[in-house]
């Protein structure tokens, strides 16, 4: 069987994961890894297992690689995925899909003119028990819905020598907190529910506004091993946290919360969402139990089991039930859906995998969430 050969660039946190998830397809080989300097890409290529370290521009010119995955600082995003479908080749982006909605809507009309798949790692939309929300919702066992209350948190950021790129504007863009791990948010709520946000009102706050910045490199998510004269301050002038009302199309009303500041909460996504017939909750830190809530009835606990849940769900289970599955899974699903694509040779009509459209939306409701908090007022997207 030939398979498809793909290029990863980037080797931060995200690239590796996307690396590890692509090596469980059964269709899909990574054979070429991109750095900022062919120095990097060896070294990197060489400790993850990869053939052929290279340049941007020299993996462009591979002819056989038919997928780029942009794994790389969100600065970078815009270009890289227009140059990528440019030269002819399919693009898996991480989120955010560009630093504006200029640049998102012209990636957009680019994937569409050139017919190529696009795909936006949305990767939490693929935990199972998403999936079965999103599917009762589907076939009425919710009800018309209530309201939603949300969460993303992480502590990753709490102490002030706590430092990355996304700290920066001129590499993240000017939100932080919200864009990072808010997008995620936003999306598999309009994932799971339908419905689609109408109006935001935001309030930002930065906890640390001044912070200390390494002299010496440091990776997402490692620990830090510094001494004081290692480090600069830096002002720092994107939220920590926010808080965001929300109004959706149905009438109803939602509130969610995103913090990076959170102790003990290293990468807890929480969703509450209230029908007219009973409640879905659900966390990530726990991602293989679905809460039930009922009124006149015991509530109940759902496991992830193939067994149990709609064919829907079923479909991105691998493992029976008891057999836990989670994050390093929700990529390979996804990866799953878009190589099927990329074997067709084309983007679906009708993609179940999140697109540079979603990739839009998303960047849609996030700078109209910082429109709000920067006039304090009510905004519609």
């Amino acid at each position: 069987m030939s398979k498809i050969k793909v290029g990863v660039v980037g080797t931060g946190f995200i690239g590796p994961a996307h690396i590890e998830a692509l090596r469980r397809l059964p269709n899909v080989e990574v054979v070429a890894l991109c750095e900022v300097n062919i120095e990097l890409a060896t070294a990197k290529a060489a400790q993850l297992g990869i053939e052929r370290p290279c340049t941007f521009d020299q993996l462009l010119a591979m002819e056989d690689i038919a997928c780029v995955h942009i794994c790389t600082p969100n600065f970078l995003h815009y270009s890289q995925s227009k140059a990528a479908l440019l030269a002819g080749k399919h693009v898996v982006c991480e989120k955010p899909l560009a630093k504006d909605l200029h640049e998102a809507e012209e990636l957009v009309a680019l994937a569409k003119e050139t017919g190529l798949v696009n795909a936006v790692h949305f990767n939490l939309r693929y935990y199972p028990l998403v999936r079965q929300m999103k599917t009762m919702r589907e076939k009425g066992d919710l009800g018309e819905i209530y309201s939603i209350i949300g969460s993303y948190l992480q502590d990753w950021l709490f102490y002030n020598t706590d430092y990355n790129w996304r700290l920066e504007p001129d590499k993240s863009g000017d939100s932080r907190a919200i864009a990072d791990i808010g997008s995620h948010l936003m999306d598999i709520i309009e994932y799971i529910t339908g419905l689609k946000t109408v109006e935001v009102m935001a309030d930002f706050n930065t906890v640390h506004k001044t912070r200390k910045k390494p002299l010496k490199p440091v990776e997402t998510y490692s620990g830090k091993m510094l001494q004081p004269e290692d480090y600069a301050d830096v002002e720092i002038n994107t939220e920590d946290t926010a808080n965001v009302l929300l109004r959706f199309d149905n009438g109803n009303k939602g509130l969610v919360t995103v913090s990076q500041v959170s102790a003990g909460r290293k990468n807890q996504l929480k969703l509450e969402i209230s029908g007219s017939n009973k409640t879905f909750a659900w966390n990530s830190e726990a991602p293989n139990e679905l809460w039930l809530g009922n009124r006149d009835a015991a509530n109940q606990v759902l496991m992830r089991d193939p067994s149990l849940a709609y064919a829907e769900a079923r479909d991105i289970m691998t493992f029976p039930g008891g057999h836990n599955e989670g994050f390093p899974d929700t990529s390979k699903q996804l990866f799953k859906e878009v190589y099927a694509a990329v074997a067709a040779g084309k983007q679906p009509e009708n993609p179940t995998f999140p697109t540079f459209a979603d990739g839009y939306r998303e960047l849609l409701i996030c700078e109209r969430i910082l429109d709000s908090h920067r006039s304090q007022s009510w905004t519609k997207v």
